[in-house]
């Protein structure tokens, strides 16, 4: 045990610099995901055909492509179009997309979930169709897909892990490293693993308990 403890504590740093890495990754790939996301419901659910069908493509492309295809699109494809990218602006803008289209539909459930009659009630308060939504349904269909939405950027911080596919030094490529000169490869991506459940398991907990308050309250 003391053996495994010292080998921890020499690396440690090590992987903590990969960690601090991934959470990077994913506040800004949330940072331009979210607010897509947003668009995307919207843009869903306008009458225009042009809008729908556009934010509808973008959205199924997102949700249909797994996310390390993205990835792999973004750093190794580009290039042949004549557009290259660091790996961590790579890693950004393809999970950032995989966070829009989905977060789009979670923002979309939310929205429809607020009753039809709030926007009835607010029209015939004498607000327009952009006030109602900005200041009626939104609040509303956003408080509804919170704990959702905060349970998907766990999903994405554990999806950084992907990106050692593309030379980002995050935890992962960390670990393989060190394992790769060490030969002790499980006592290094145990230690990733728990670095990444002192995280995620008390960020679990938080949605379970948002997803039990806020259901007290509408009920």
């Amino acid at each position: 045990m003391s053996t495994l403890l010292a080998f921890w504590g020499t690396w440690f740093p090590t992987l903590l610099t990969g960690f601090v890495l991934s959470l990077k990754v994913t506040a800004v790939c949330l940072a331009l995901g979210l607010p897509l996301g947003l668009l995307l419901a919207l843009g869903v659910r306008s009458a225009g055909a042009v809008v729908h069908w556009i934010s509808l493509a973008v959205v199924e492309i997102g949700r249909g492509a797994p996310a390390l295809i993205l990835l792999q699109f973004a750093y190794f494809g580009l290039p042949s179009a004549g557009l290259t990218l660091s790996s961590f602006t790579a890693a950004s803008l393809a999970l950032a997309w995989t966070t829009g289209a989905y977060t789009s539909e979670i923002i979309r459930a939310g929205i429809e979930a607020v009753p039809h009659g709030q926007r009835e009630a607010a029209l015939a308060a004498g607000l327009n169709q952009a006030d109602t939504l900005w200041y009626v349904i939104l609040p509303q269909g956003l408080r509804v897909a919170f704990p959702a939405l905060l349970g998907f950027s766990i999903l994405m911080l554990q999806a950084t892990s992907l990106c050692f596919t593309i030379a980002l030094p995050e935890v992962v490529s960390q670990a393989y490293m060190v394992g790769s000169n060490t030969f002790h490869y499980m006592p290094i991506f145990l230690l990733a693993a728990l670095m990444f459940a002192v995280v995620c398991i008390p960020a679990t907990i938080c949605v379970s308990w948002l997803e039990r308050r806020l259901g007290r309250h509408a009920a």
